[in-house]
């Protein structure tokens, strides 16, 4: 009767660890999904450190927080690294896809567009997007239009029927960034020449 009992017992006791054992293999492949580069993790939070060439992605599901190590940072987040961390930093504006720091994006979400690491719904004034990007680029500002200059020929001022004339405007150099798109700043046009210099010439 005893040995009856030593039996069941042993049974019993088998089959408890049989199921412990089938359920921490459930619970530690879970658990390896998340924790894939960790070098420390957690079962409810994922991973806490990464190997030191991987960067700590922190992202939340409700008031749950969870971390993962990736090779790059995903849109909306920078890499910055650090002697006991590598982290992915979110972009401080919402309408960022990619970003060089917090508060300096470097591309832009579809429907904005980009003016000095900041994205805007349109160009600021004094700009225009430059086209194929979305990007928006600094404009000139020039100046009035000078007088239409002397009507010539090949350095002629007459001996012709027709020449040519210029005027000029200038844009200040206060108003005018490098790679600045400028509107035109010379324009010629036809213009009427005495047929006959004075003397004979």
């Amino acid at each position: 009767m005893q040995w009856i009992i030593v039996m069941l017992l042993l049974f019993i006791s088998s089959m408890e660890m049989l199921t412990q054992n089938r359920w921490k293999k459930q619970a530690s492949a879970g658990l390896l999904e998340n924790c894939t580069g960790c070098v420390l993790c957690s079962e409810d939070n994922g991973c806490i450190t990464c190997h030191h060439r991987l960067f700590l992605l922190i992202w939340r599901d409700g008031i749950r927080q969870y971390g993962m190590c990736v090779h790059t940072c995903p849109p909306g987040y920078f890499g910055v690294r650090g002697l006991e961390v590598n982290r992915c930093t979110k972009c401080r504006s919402p309408s960022c896809e990619s970003c060089f720091s917090r508060d300096f994006c470097m591309k832009c979400k579809d429907k904005f567009y980009l003016h000095k690491g900041q994205c805007f719904r349109q160009c600021p004034p004094s700009t225009t997007a430059l086209p194929g990007t979305r990007e928006c680029q600094e404009t000139c500002e020039p100046g009035p239009w000078s007088q239409w200059s002397t009507c010539t020929h090949e350095g002629r001022t007459c001996g012709c029927k027709w020449g040519v004339e210029t005027r000029v405007r200038e844009v200040p150099a206060a108003t005018r960034e490098e790679g600045a798109a400028c509107p035109t700043l010379l324009e010629t046009r036809k213009c009427r020449m005495r047929k006959h210099c004075p003397g004979g010439e």
